[in-house]
């Protein structure tokens, strides 16, 4: 399954954690946003990895996007930024 997340971490050291749980899964697209393609074992353990490093007032939002949505997703601008992932 194909999702994005994006996420709303004021404190560094919580943003840099989380950043580097989904950096496992995916790849950085802007920002505070990533795009995974993963099964739903691994979405369950990713949703408990972020769970478990989050703060009160974090926010974390999490889209799954299906076939159709994929092949309409545009970039304008800049390109992505140059980084490992496993989003083919």
């Amino acid at each position: 399954m194909r999702l994005a997340i994006a996420y709303d971490i004021s404190e560094n050291r919580t943003r840099t954690r989380v950043y580097k749980i989904l950096e496992k899964y995916g790849a950085w697209k802007q920002y505070s946003v990533f795009e995974l393609e993963i099964n739903e074992i691994q979405k369950l353990k990713l949703e408990d990895e972020i769970k478990s490093q989050i703060n009160k007032g974090d926010r974390v939002r999490i889209y799954q996007l299906c076939n159709r949505c994929v092949r309409n997703i545009r970039d304008l601008g800049d390109k992505n930024p140059e980084r490992k992932s496993n989003v083919v």
